[in-house]
């Protein structure tokens, strides 16, 4: 794992954009229907609120209203965008891809009339937003494309198992997008840094068997019911990824050519209170330069870190010019982390 730097992408998040379905549910409810005592739900995951979506609400149809919210942010209309890609750790449907379901949503619901663009997915579990706005970093750097959307959506509360708690408390759904193109003329704006790696000794540490065709109904003699339904081993994730983060993060900051101190902001994918403590704990982060909406948002797989990146923006927290580093775990068991100047 070299430490070589990368040449700097002059690359822009030109705007930023989040959805959440409409119901809201607090900790306490889910206490209640669960008939737990009081403060239980709480304790487990550290949410006081996270959002759910309703039968009726798809993770593209949530991907379309963070689109356009990003699209607006960027000042560019939907028909200026001329590549879509969906990293979502969740699929909408077995086929197609989500990033299709979300361009015909797009099409219905913001007019991008007929317009053939390329629709792909990108899927890196949790890390999916930062593996898609690292992948495509290149070709628009190499002009090939000019203003991509990037859109992470995911519906993870239909696959919670509610006897485990340690899997489930934690967890809220969300959509989050953004706007990606070269740096306006004038703009510091650039990708210093970045690195993805698979520790694949942890694929079983976070799983969903169902969905795929290792275990298709056909080809299996157990009901399927249960494994569409999210497991994870937390502490087994806790101590690999602990394990391998501090000499990651060590070489990322290397190639950007920065220390810990000259980041303005940490933006993390929200992957539990333990990981987010973990942070300024034990890996030198301060606790005011990390962004924190676990509490608020739970973990939203994917749509989890562009989220609390969107939030930070719009309540004037990131600001143009500083610098951030946008770091994860995910599913695989995967570590990515990108240096950027916003």
């Amino acid at each position: 794992m070299s430490t070589q730097a990368h040449p700097t992408r002059h690359i822009a998040l030109l705007g930023t954009g989040h959805a959440v379905p409409d119901e809201a549910v607090a900790s306490t409810e889910i206490d209640r229907r669960l008939n737990h005592p009081p403060g239980t739900v709480e304790r487990a995951g550290g949410v006081r609120l996270r959002h759910f979506a309703s039968r009726d609400e798809t993770a593209a149809k949530l991907a379309a209203k963070a689109a356009r919210r990003a699209a607006e942010a960027a000042g560019v209309r939907l028909t200026e965008i001329d590549c879509l890609v969906a990293a979502s750790g969740t699929m909408d449907q077995g086929m197609p891809c989500n990033a299709a379901l979300i361009h015909r949503e797009i099409h219905n619901e913001m007019g991008l009339s007929a317009h053939a663009i390329p629709a792909f997915d990108v899927n890196a579990s949790c890390l999916g937003f930062l593996a898609a706005l690292d992948t495509l970093s290149w070709p628009i750097a190499a002009g090939r494309y000019r203003k991509v959307l990037i859109v992470a959506a995911d519906l993870a509360s239909c696959g919670l198992d509610w006897s485990t708690l340690e899997a489930s408390a934690i967890f809220g759904d969300g959509a989050a997008a953004a706007v990606v193109g070269p740096s306006p003329a004038g703009s510091g704006a650039s990708i210093l840094a970045a690195d993805l790696v698979t520790l694949s000794d942890g694929v079983d540490l976070c799983r969903i068997p169902g969905g795929g065709s290792r275990h298709h109904p056909t080809r299996i003699d157990q009901p399927f019911a249960e494994l569409a339904m999210f497991r994870m081993d937390g502490r087994g994730v806790f101590k690999l990824a602990s394990r391998h983060l501090p000499d990651f993060i060590e070489r990322l900051l290397a190639r950007a050519g920065l220390t810990r101190d000259q980041l303005d902001w940490i933006v993390p994918h929200q992957a539990s209170h333990l990981a987010l403590s973990h942070l300024t704990r034990r890996l030198g982060f301060r606790t005011e330069r990390v962004i924190d909406i676990f509490a608020e948002h739970g973990n939203q797989v994917a749509a989890s870190l562009p989220t609390a990146l969107d939030i930070a923006i719009r309540d004037g927290r990131i600001q143009r010019g500083q610098r951030l580093l946008l770091l994860g775990t995910g599913a695989g068991l995967s570590l990515g982390g990108i240096v950027l100047e916003y």
